[in-house]
């Protein structure tokens, strides 16, 4: 064979090796929800699923046990695909993943996305055991209990932050250390308690309980140094003068 054809040749088989993998890339679909994966009770939710432009059709599937069941599908041409929940309740918290269809094959099943329903229990308390103004580093313990419903988990969130924070086996409480923390770990928190048997469903949320992260601790002012200080000269009066 000359140079000349086997150049060509080589070109040739180049080509149709690209176009041959340009068609059949299909991306692992990517899913999420908005306005975050953590919904309460009747309440809406947005889930996204993200494929290719040449994506014409997209299935959305939540588990139920032992398998995945196909909950609505989005016909059309498009990157991505929404899927609307009007009214979150017991029944569509769960497990979700969705499929995109492009030529005549399906992608791979995306992530598993986890929604989670709240507002079937009353509220628990969160507090913490040192003040809520912590040094750069340190650590910070949070209490998330129920004396009135005999919670097995607990789950605390960071307001803005990741949706589903932390997770701690227990009765009645929860407990949660922070740290070493930096000025991300600053803002509000609440908790949630719930039951093993129903991981996605979840109890109303506790007060929130802000969290400042500091570089130096704060100075007691002179206006409050005397305050205390008359406070206490005033207590060792009244003990030794008792009214």
């Amino acid at each position: 064979m000359a140079p000349r054809d086997t150049i060509h040749l080589c070109l040739v088989l180049c080509l149709s090796q690209k176009l041959c993998a340009q068609e059949g890339y299909f991306p692992i679909p990517i899913i999420s929800a908005t306005p975050g994966s953590v919904i309460p009770w009747n309440e809406s939710v947005k889930i996204l699923c993200w494929g290719t432009p040449e994506s014409y059709l997209y299935q959305l599937e939540i588990l139920r046990n032992p398998t995945f069941e196909v909950v609505e599908k989005k016909l059309g041409f498009q990157e991505k695909a929404e899927f609307l929940i009007s009214h979150m309740n017991t029944n569509t918290a769960g497990r979700y993943q969705c499929q995109y269809r492009k030529e005549y094959k399906l992608s791979e099943h995306s992530k598993t996305l986890e929604l989670v329903v709240t507002g079937l229990y009353d509220k628990p308390s969160l507090s913490a055991v040192q003040s809520m103004v912590v040094m750069l580093g340190e650590n910070i313990s949070l209490q998330c209990s129920s004396t009135d419903i005999p919670f097995d988990r607990f789950s605390l969130t960071k307001e803005g932050g990741a949706t589903l924070s932390q997770h701690q086996n227990g009765v009645h409480q929860g407990n949660f250390i922070l740290g070493p923390v930096n000025h991300n770990f600053s803002g509000n928190y609440r908790c949630y308690g719930w039951y093993s048997g129903s991981p996605y469903v979840w109890s109303a949320p506790s007060d929130a309980l802000g969290l400042v992260v500091t570089a130096q601790r704060e100075k007691t002012s002179s206006s409050k140094r005397k305050e205390l200080l008359t406070a206490e000269w005033g207590n060792r009066i009244h003990l030794l003068w008792p009214l």
